[in-house]
């Protein structure tokens, strides 16, 4: 148990340490492209001469380039402990670190004299030059993770506010629809009214026990099932379910109470106004790294009646929540065809169950 309680602990401080993974292949293209680029100015800087000397140019890119990445690995092996650390430690040590290598590199580029014999009165100058412009240029690149990291922890914190105000505006919509449907049953049947309550204090109890915004498709289905059995109270045979699930991971990531609204939407204005109710189908497919979920009912043509303010909050919310949580990818759509009504929507889901514990 406390083995697992340290390395919960640990990922979150490697999450929100400033330094990125170096060792990443994006991390690496990019600082071996900076590098390169510093090459570049530091050549350019010395005394023009006729002719462009391409072996310094050559000499200095390799000079450069080995030490950004043994940097770059000694600075990845190291995250874990420095990620303990604070930032200011952490970040004078990855300085020194720097520092250090670009010394030792320039000695073995003095001691096999890559640059040519120097005299005597200058050995010390590129030991002082190599030496100040790596602490330069690891404390500006330092500075400029930090600030990202900065930038970063503040979306994550504006997008989890948005969702948790998203999320409050829903269950409280949700929560009096299920109060009416019970307070019908009172009157009526009232064993099974009180059986409904617990139906519906089981299904909040499973709602707030989990503080996270993404569940997984399994315990998803589970909240909309606990809302379906409020409901057959009401409707009786009327309701009618057609599920229709292909190749969805039980541990696909879903925004919590994303099915129950579509559920709710689909009842209300599909089964409830007809006599002899009608079908409600549930199709979800997972293909090629994207979620697909459509919840369709009957509706007719000639008695068709606009959405309500509520109903239009509701599919709002999800539809912002989606997007918050996935990108502009994601989609919600509601559209008219054959006699029934679709609500459908998408979102790219390349990972499953790493991708819910990230976001």
């Amino acid at each position: 148990m406390k083995i697992r309680t340290a390395s919960s602990t640990q990922q979150p401080e490697l999450d929100d340490f400033f330094v990125p993974a170096l060792c990443e292949p994006e991390a690496l293209l990019s600082m071996v492209l900076l590098a390169e680029l510093l090459v570049l100015v530091l050549v350019l800087a010395q005394p023009m001469t006729p002719g462009f000397d391409w072996v310094r140019l050559a000499l200095t890119s390799l000079f450069v380039q080995w030490m950004v990445l043994l940097s770059a690995a000694i600075l990845c092996r190291l995250r874990p402990l420095l990620a303990r650390m604070p930032v200011a430690v952490a970040g004078t040590l990855c300085c020194l670190i720097v520092v250090v290598l670009s010394l030792l590199c320039t000695a073995v580029a003095d001691h096999y004299e890559l640059g040519g014999p120097l005299p005597r009165s200058a050995e010390v100058y590129p030991y002082l030059r190599h030496g100040l412009i790596s602490l330069i240029m690891s404390a500006l690149l330092l500075r400029y993770f930090y600030l990202q990291s900065q930038w970063r922890k503040q979306q994550r914190a504006e997008l989890q506010a948005r969702i948790e105000s998203l999320q409050a505006r829903i269950r409280p919509h949700f929560l009096f629809n299920s109060l009416n449907s019970i307070a019908s049953l009172v009157a009526v049947d009232p064993p099974k009214a009180e059986q409904a309550v617990l139906d519906l204090s089981d299904l909040f109890r499973a709602s707030l026990a989990k503080p996270g915004s993404l569940v997984s498709w399994r315990e998803e289905v589970e909240l909309a099932q606990r809302y379906l059995s409020i409901e057959r109270y009401r409707l009786g045979e009327r309701l009618q379910l057609q599920w229709e699930v292909v190749d969805v991971p039980d541990d696909l990531p879903i925004p919590q109470l994303t099915l129950q609204p579509l559920l709710e939407n689909a009842l209300v204005y599909g089964i409830q106004p007809r006599i002899e109710g009608g079908v409600v189908r549930v199709e979800a497919s997972y293909q090629k790294g994207v979620f697909a979920l459509c919840v369709s009912n009957p509706y007719e043509p000639l008695g068709e009646e606009p959405l309500s303010r509520g109903t239009h909050q509701a599919l709002s919310n999800v539809d912002a929540r989606l997007v918050a949580l996935f990108g502009p990818k994601a989609s919600l759509s509601v559209e008219r065809r054959e006699g029934r009504h679709f609500t459908c929507l998408s979102y790219p889901c390349a990972r499953t169950k790493q991708e819910a514990r990230a976001l």
